[in-house]
This record gives structure tokens, C-alpha cells and sequence, in this order.
């Protein structure tokens, strides 16, 4: 990158170089073109007063000096006096633009150039007052002459301008990446980078990423730690009543008790899997959800009824309150978060417990709560109970099969949904959360 940024600066000053010199040289001939003609139109005023009616006076010899042209016409532009050619060989010309201007005006002017001899004629043309016209030229030097035997010393300045520019585009681009290496050297140690004021944007900007980049390789890295844990656990499980069936160590009864081990935690296995799946689909998808207009009462309501076997198992009523109330989402995401907030407040709650679902709208929300009368959170754990694998009373998490994935995938679909949640838990009294969703129209 300093390569590049240092030979766009050169090139930069190189092209400004050039051009600066070619546009310079085109302004001072212009200025050259001005001084010419003025000069031209002095003499042709002073040669005015000495010219009588007939002939030129005594000014010949300081004109030829300066290698004035000096050319008398009359009226219709015949040549009657040329101090530099025959006037009897000459044709006529009242054609010629300084002429004619001068014939219309009073003066005239004009530049020709001859490609052969690169020289440029310098004209200027005054109409007497017996309508003759005075013309005096002289012979100068084109621009690309001029330009020509400008060139030696254009190309050594230009030399020392390119030699300049190298050590300045050298200098600067040192200056604008400096902070760039620097910033890539102590990216982890957070050291403070001066650095100009326009690069701070940007210099935050890859802060900010890389310190989310690790956050994420951590997470990640946590994950799989988590991941392979959670995996060895069940596995080793199975792993063990298998070998004791294989090596005839279980006796009939065992075999059963064992056989349902094997099944509980293959059961756990599949289970965990399907969540990590899960959890990694919502990782990885960015496409926009594919909406529709839901009743989430009735999906709570079927949700609900839907778990009421496993409630009765643990002893928990279950209470569906709410009027319909309708939202734009996904209908299985809905349905998997509403199953994962039921299923939580029953498996965490009290014998005998109650678990509360209701669903209403207010004004242009509607609110989805499940409120539980289970064993609820400690304050320092609120915070971290969305994070995967994260749990409050491990050994009662996996005694009730939870896989520690259920509330990260709710969180994740809450996001999706651009929801929000709240959270209310007392320890021994009962945990509820608030889900809250832009009422459909």
C-alpha cells in the first residue's frame, strides 16, 4: 500500500509539474503577443506624424533597425511603399484581416504563423486620414520555438520539482501510514495512536472490528469448548451402559434400567444437536425474514396445550390469559420461541408451580409475557442467562434435559424480530419475561 499511494503521489506531482509548465509558458507568450502588438501600434502612431500626403519622412533607418516591416496602401488595399519589397511585385491587400479591420475601425491586427520558417508575423494596420492605410509588421519567434529553447532549462527544472516531489510523496506517505503500521502493531494492547484528525474515524472503525473479532473468536472458541463438553457427556453415558450390556456385567433387570439410560441420553444427544443446528442457522442467516400476519394469542394458545403433558408431569398448571393480538413474523421462529420460554418456566419450576402465559396489545404493541412461580434468578446471573450453554443450577439443568441453548436462540429471534425483552426474577419466587412486538396493521 505505501508503494502505491507513494507513486500516485509522484505521478500527481509530476502531471502538475508538466502542466503547470506548459500552461505558464502559454500565458507568458500570450503576455509576449501583448507586448508585441503594443509595440507595433507605437510605431505605427509615431510613423503616422511623420508620414505627409505623398511619402514617409526621415524614419527609415531606426525602423529597419529594429527590422520593422513599414508597408503603405492605399485605399483599395493596391501597395504604393514597402521598405523591405518591391511594392510594383506586390499584390494587393485589402484582404488581409488587419486591412480590412483596420479599413472598418480605424486599426487592425493579426497574427500569422509560417510553419516553415516557425516564425509568427506580428501586424498592425492604421487608417490615415486621406484613407490610406500604414501597416508595420515584425517577425517574431513562434511558441513552440520559444518552447523549443526553453526546453533545456524546463527539463532541468522540472528535474529538480520531480527530485523534490519524490523526497515529499516519500515523507508524507511515511506520515499518513505511520499510524496505520502503528495501529496494526498494538491493535491487542489498546496503546493510544496520534494520529491525524481525519484518520480517527477510521482508525476507531478498525478498533472497534478487531476488538468484535476477538470478542467473537472468544465466544467461538468458548462454544466449541462448550460444545465438546456438552457432546462427552451423554456420549461417555451411552458409551458406558453399552459395555456393560456387551460384556454380559448387566443382569436382566440391568439391562433395562441400562436400555433406558442408552435412551434418556441418546434422547439428550439429538436434542442438543438439533439446538446447536438451530443456533447456528440463526448465526449465519442475514436474508430478511419472510413475514406474515400471526395471531400470536393462538400460537401461544397452541403452544400451551401443547405442553400440557409435560406440565402435568412436573406438577406445574399451566394458565393461557390474552386476547388475540396479531403481528408480522415468522411462524416457526414464533412457535420455537414461545415453546422455549414455556418449556424453561415449566422444567425450572416448583411442584405444585404455576406458569402464566398472556398475550395483549396496547396501543401499537403487543406484549407476549410468561411468568413462572419457579425457583428464579439470583440478580449477579440475570445478565448471562441468554448466553449459551449458561446455567444457573447446572446439575437441575441437565436432571430436567436442558441443553443451556434455549433462552441464546430466543434471544436471537427476539433480534430478528426486532423485539424487545425484559426480564423480572426473584430466587424462590419466580421469574417472568416480557416480550414486546410492533402491533401488525
Amino acid at each position: 500500500m505505501k508503494r502505491k499511494i507513494n507513486a500516485r503521489m509522484v505521478l500527481v506531482a509530476v502531471l502538475g509539474i508538466v502542466t503547470t509548465m506548459v500552461l505558464l509558458t502559454a500565458v507568458f507568450y500570450e503576455m509576449f503577443k501583448r507586448q508585441m502588438v503594443d509595440d507595433l501600434r507605437i510605431y505605427a502612431l509615431l510613423l503616422q506624424r511623420e508620414i505627409d500626403q505623398d511619402q514617409l519622412l526621415q524614419s527609415d533607418e531606426d525602423i529597419l533597425k529594429e527590422k520593422v516591416r513599414v508597408t503603405l496602401l492605399n485605399a483599395q488595399g493596391e501597395v504604393l511603399y514597402d521598405n523591405q519589397a518591391d511594392s510594383m511585385d506586390m499584390e494587393n491587400h485589402s484582404q488581409r484581416p488587419e486591412v480590412q479591420e483596420a479599413m472598418e475601425t480605424g486599426e487592425g491586427q493579426a497574427v500569422r504563423r509560417s510553419a516553415t520558417l516557425d516564425k509568427s508575423t506580428f501586424y498592425y494596420a492604421v487608417k490615415l486620414e486621406n484613407g490610406r492605410i500604414l501597416r508595420v509588421a515584425v517577425e517574431a519567434e513562434s511558441i513552440y520555438s520559444i518552447l523549443g529553447r526553453a526546453m533545456p532549462n524546463l527539463v532541468w527544472i522540472c528535474g529538480v520539482l520531480v527530485l523534490l516531489s519524490l523526497l515529499l510523496a516519500h515523507y508524507l506517505t511515511r506520515s499518513l501510514v505511520e499510524p496505520i503500521e502503528k495501529l496494526a502493531e498494538h491493535l491487542d494492547d489498546g496503546m493510544e495512536i496520534t494520529h491525524y484528525e481525519e484518520l480517527e474515524p477510521f482508525i476507531r472503525t478498525i478498533q472497534k472490528q478487531h476488538q468484535d473479532i476477538m470478542e467473537n473468536a472468544k465466544l467461538r472458541q468458548e462454544f466449541t469448548a462448550n460444545v465438546t463438553h456438552e457432546l462427552k457427556t451423554p456420549l461417555t453415558s451411552i458409551s458406558g451402559y453399552a459395555e456393560l450390556i456387551e460384556t454380559g456385567m448387566a443382569s436382566g433387570e440391568d439391562i433395562v434400567r441400562f436400555s433406558r439410560g442408552i435412551h434418556q441420553n441418546a434422547q439428550r444427544l439429538l436434542t442438543l444437536i438439533n439446538d446447536i443446528i438451530r443456533l447456528s442457522e440463526l448465526d449465519d442467516s442475514q436474508e430478511e425474514l419472510a413475514t406474515e400476519r400471526l395471531n400470536l394469542y393462538e400460537l401461544a394458545a397452541t403452544c400451551v396445550e401443547m405442553l400440557s403433558v409435560s406440565a402435568e408431569k412436573h406438577q406445574v398448571r399451566l394458565q393461557m390469559d390474552g386476547s388475540d393480538s396479531y403481528v408480522l413474523g415468522d411462524r416457526m421462529m414464533l412457535e420455537e420461541l414461545l415453546y422455549n420460554l414455556c418449556d424453561n418456566a415449566i422444567r425450572y419450576n416448583n411442584e405444585k408451580g404455576q406458569v402464566q402465559v398472556q398475550v395483549q396489545q396496547k396501543g401499537d404493541q403487543v406484549i407476549l409475557m410468561v411468568r413462572d412461580t419457579g425457583i428464579g434468578i439470583p440478580k449477579e446471573h440475570q445478565d448471562r442467562i441468554f448466553e449459551r450453554f449458561y446455567r444457573v443450577d447446572k446439575s437441575r439443568s441437565k436432571s430436567t434435559g436442558g441443553t443451556g441453548l434455549g433462552l441464546a436462540i430466543v434471544k436471537h429471534i427476539i433480534a430478528r424480530h426486532h423485539a424487545e425483552l425484559r426480564m423480572e426474577s426473584q430466587p424462590g419466587e419466580g421469574t417472568a419475561i416480557w416480550v414486546t412486538f410492533a402491533a401488525a396493521q
